[in-house]
């Protein structure tokens, strides 16, 4: 204990033992530190007590002599003395379980809940042994449906408040509550409105009796069967810590982990039952291979389609050279497995046409060269939060519940910008809507003094301004993907010239799509968050070349490919045809591309016209690590084994660059991180032997680099997530979550011109690579790669502000288009997850209704909307949330948003009129 906290501590007694409880900590907590465990039902520690079950029966003496008390109540005193086994408190606790079984059924033998309940536990440890008992219990129908997920069995409910709280306190969401009064008292739902949240699997994971189970795990298994991995969530890039149960080679089970940088043990219900995807009969357990142009893909052999895809590489290396190569997607992919394909491609095949993004995030210059701030420092008691983005509780759902108790509990200000009304609009201070394009001039009206947008309520833009004086947390995101990501990328470069102390954190969707930008899997980028320039020399030790200069973009990629430029295109998990924004740029793309390569899990719309797929092991089945939107790595477990041949990706990238005549000289997950860690300057210091010790995961790096904008050089610090001990030979760092020191800057990298075709970003180069060069550094034969890339420190990307986004005038004929995401969509893996396949909404059109009377329609009427891409028809909504003059909706596979936009407008203007 730190001498801080025992001055500020407080002197008890625990049975007997003197303890140095926490200032203001509850004696149930206290005396579980001291060793000391009291039972509890009601009590959970993320949740406010109620005391309510009253199991946590003490003898609590204060001075005034021993008294009866419930533990999870009062809090830890100078002097006190907590007993926790004198006759009196076993008598107490012994009465409250006899009182709790008087009803409750002993249905232990069939209910889920059976080896792994608290009742049962306690009943055996404090209870009385014995029941007096013998009246017929009460009895309900069970179970009932409170949800499509969740089941409830109201017999064995013991009224401790637990799910109830959660979705009250924690998810803002009081769906499930308590009924009825006195012996009748039930928790249940109200008449016609189920429990339909999207966190309603964890009052299952809390549930101390099996009264409420998930129809996906119910009878499946007994816990005795289960094997028990620790793992990530790898549903969205929150990174939530999980623990995966499996029997028999199935995944049966995935329960949150309380790790208290991320996510407090809580998942959304996605990533809670979303595991069921990857046991879907569909899965591709072998490869498939095209034999001609004009037949289906048909079932071959792993030499026969690692041979078709090494030849069309090779063939196009050396035909028109590394530019008609273009590798798409690694979101999907660990780190290891984004290592491995960014060497090949960049490293072997030479070719820097490579993005992990699909088009709707964010340049990589933004995401990696921006001070990157930690969810922590995000939620830090009495900070502001300036939020630019869409909605969380569809995009980062877990970050939205530590978001919405660090607003509720620790008085965080915040400030929202995002395109339409959101679940954040009543927890922020202040709330705008900016129109498409408008963020800039927002951002700079907010924070400089300009003239704010049209349209602009006044009022709200002065309270805003009042709560941003201060320092400040920035959550960076794309609020709609119909608009260019250079708005966001303009609003950044305001905030970071203007507020050059504040912190960013960026919000990307897909699970380990920054985990693969740190890999390199970006245009202009090598692993490790350095540019082409500045990492060549440290990258040459491993890597045999290094690409001549920035590639495109995903969306310069698709256009190359549509032009007929590109003579391969990869697909690394990626689905263009459902994930790009220009849903009509990708099919082109797909048509245009003499060969596509898709390595996936399922066939998607896009791998199906893929002239080789390569089956690909998926998230619970292959070993390895990700990172999360702060940066922080963690380990993935592998609990189960792929299904038919599918491999781990990195494995396929090995095998590819064996049959181009190269090698990438990794033969296991254990020698890419070690690769890693060697030439990755972010991760230098960070070893497998870290990794493992840090329960809580690490964020990279472990000390910071400076960060760059065209006005002020503002210093990044870092945070690490683990409170072990980096091993002898790492960085001196403290790795206890507080913030280190930034190093001094080693020089400025000059900002270099930005290839057209690469985003909004730019990338600072110093001069052009000479891959021959770079290759010609590797290290003599005695001197190992690894101590010869720790020589070479390569300067981390910076940010420089780019041109700004222009923003085109408005058309008074048109509205604007926003288009958000959902957390339940149309796209593959949801699908194929019988939990969550029919829970997806509709996406009809949202206007403000003062459209609805311009057009003379009421609220479900269908309408057509037209853009200069294309025309869909869609039921129009009324909606207060959505601002004049703009039109939302949500992204889906077919006939929605993305036939309307064109990925070459900064904004998408339609035009709306009555279908018949």
């Amino acid at each position: 204990m730190s001498e801080t906290e025992t001055e500020t501590g407080v002197q008890i007694t625990v049975d007997g033992q003197a303890f140095t409880a926490r200032q203001g900590e509850l004696v149930i907590d206290a005396a579980e530190r001291a060793g000391v465990y009291i039972p509890r039902f009601c009590y959970h520690p993320r949740m406010t007590p109620v005391g309510m079950c009253r199991q946590c029966l003490v003898e609590i003496d204060t001075g005034r002599g021993p008294a009866l008390q419930p533990s999870c109540m009062i809090e830890a005193s100078d002097g006190m003395t907590v007993e926790t086994g004198t006759q009196v408190a076993i008598k107490a606790q012994t009465g409250v379980l006899e009182f709790l079984l008087v009803n409750h059924p002993l249905d232990c033998p069939v209910c889920d809940k059976g080896g792994e309940c608290p009742l049962q536990d306690q009943a055996m440890s404090h209870g009385p042994g014995e029941s007096r008992m013998v009246e017929e219990k009460r009895h309900y129908e069970k179970p009932i449906p409170v949800s499509d997920l969740v089941l409830l069995d109201r017999e064995r409910c013991i009224l401790c408040d637990r799910c109830t709280r959660f979705a009250d306190e924690v998810a803002g969401e009081p769906l499930i509550h308590f009924m009825d009064r006195g012996n009748e008292t039930q928790v249940n739902t109200f008449p016609d409105h189920p429990f339909a949240s999207y966190f309603s699997g964890n009052t299952v994971q809390i549930c101390p009796v099996g009264a409420l189970t998930s129809t996906s795990y119910r009878f499946k298994a007994r816990p005795w069967d289960l094997v028990q991995t620790e793992s990530t969530c790898q549903g969205c890039a929150v990174g939530c810590r999980t623990v995966v149960d499996a029997s028999r080679n199935r995944v049966l089970r995935q329960n949150g982990v309380d790790v208290d940088p991320v996510n407090w043990g809580w998942l959304c219900d996605k990533g809670r039952f979303g595991y069921e995807a990857i046991e879907s009969d569909d899965r591709l357990v072998a490869p498939l291979v095209r034999p001609s142009a004009d037949a289906d893909l048909v079932e071959a052999t792993w030499s026969t389609a690692l041979g078709a895809a090494a030849r069309a590489l090779r063939e196009a290396r050396d035909g028109t050279g590394p530019d008609g190569i273009a590798v798409l997607g690694g979101a999907r992919l660990t780190n290891e497995d984004a290592y491995a394909w960014a060497k090949l491609a960049k490293g072997v095949l030479g070719t820097d046409h490579v993005d992990a993004q699909m088009g709707d995030g964010l340049p990589a210059e933004a995401v990696l060269g921006l001070p990157r701030a930690t969810i922590d420092e995000l939620c830090r008691p009495g900070g502001t939060v300036l939020w630019m983005g869409a909605d969380p509780r569809e995009d980062l759902p877990v970050l939205f519940l530590r978001l919405r108790h660090a607003v509720l509990r620790d008085g965080v200000r915040l400030v929202t910008l995002s395109p339409t009304a959101t679940v954040l609009d009543d927890l922020a201070a202040a709330a705008l809507h900016p129109a498409p394009g408008d963020l800039p001039a927002l951002v700079t009206a907010l924070l400089d003094g300009g003239e704010a947008p049209a349209g602009t309520d006044a009022a709200v833009l002065d309270r805003a301004r009042g709560l941003l004086d201060g320092e400040l947390t920035v959550a960076l995101g794309r609020g709609s993907v119909a608009e260019a990501a250079g708005y966001s990328v303009d609003a950044a470069a305001v905030v970071a010239r203007t507020r050059p102390s504040a912190r960013f954190l960026p919000l990307l969707r897909r699970a380990n799509v920054n985990g693969a930008l740190d890999m390199g899997l970006a245009p202009g980028l090598l692993p490790g968050r350095t540019t082409l320039a500045a990492g060549a020399e440290r990258a040459g030790v491993a890597w045999p070349t290094v690409p001549a200069g920035p590639g495109r973009d995903a969306t310069g990629i698709l256009q190359a490919a549509a032009d007929g430029k590109v003579d391969v295109l990869v697909l690394l998990g990626a689905d263009p045809l459902v994930d790009h924004p220009d849903r009509e740029l990708a099919a082109r793309a797909l048509a245009g591309a003499r060969t596509v390569i898709a390595t996936d899990l399922f066939l998607t719309d896009s791998s199906r016209k893929a002239d080789v797929v390569l089956a690909a092991a998926g998230p619970n089945e292959v070993e390895g690590t990700q990172t999360n939107i702060e940066g922080r790595i963690s380990v993935l477990g592998q609990a189960v084994t792929a299904p038919g041949t599918a491999r781990p990706d990195w494995m396929i990238a090995a095998e590819l660059t064996r049959r181009l005549g190269a090698d990438l000289g990794l033969e296991s997950v254990a020698d890419i991180w070690a690769e890693v860690e060697a030439v990755a300057p972010s991760h230098a210091g960070i070893t497998a032997e870290v990794l493992a010790a840090a329960g809580d995961g690490v964020v990279a790096p472990l000390t910071a680099a400076p960060v760059q904008t065209t006005e002020t050089n503002v210093e990044g610090e870092a945070v690490g997530g683990t409170d072990e001990a980096p091993d002898a030979d790492a960085p001196d760092v403290d790795i206890e979550g507080d913030e280190g020191e930034a190093p001094e800057p080693s020089g400025e990298a000059p900002a270099g011109d930005a290839d057209p075709d690469e985003g909004e970003g730019t990338v600072a180069e110093t001069d052009e690579v000479d891959p021959d060069a770079a290759a010609g550094d590797a290290p003599a034969e005695d001197e190992p790669a690894t101590e010869a890339a720790a020589e070479a420190e390569p300067e981390t990307l910076t940010f420089s502000a780019p041109s700004p986004t222009p923003v085109p005038p408005v058309d008074s004929y048109a509205l604007r288009l926003v288009v958000g995401r959902t957390l339940y969509d149309d796209g593959t893996l949801t699908q194929a997850s019988p939990a969550l396949a029919g829970l997806v909404p509709e996406a009809p059109l949202r206007a403000h209704p003062s459209v609805l009377d311009r057009l003379g329609v009421t609220t479900g009427t269908r309408v057509r909307a037209t853009s200069e891409r294309a025309s869909i028809t869609l039921p129009l909504i009324a909606d207060a949330g959505v601002p004049r003059g703009v039109v939302a909706t949500a992204h889906r596979r077919k006939g929605g948003a993305g036939d309307l936009i064109d990925a070459g407008h900064p904004v998408t203007e339609v035009r709306v009129e009555t279908a018949g």
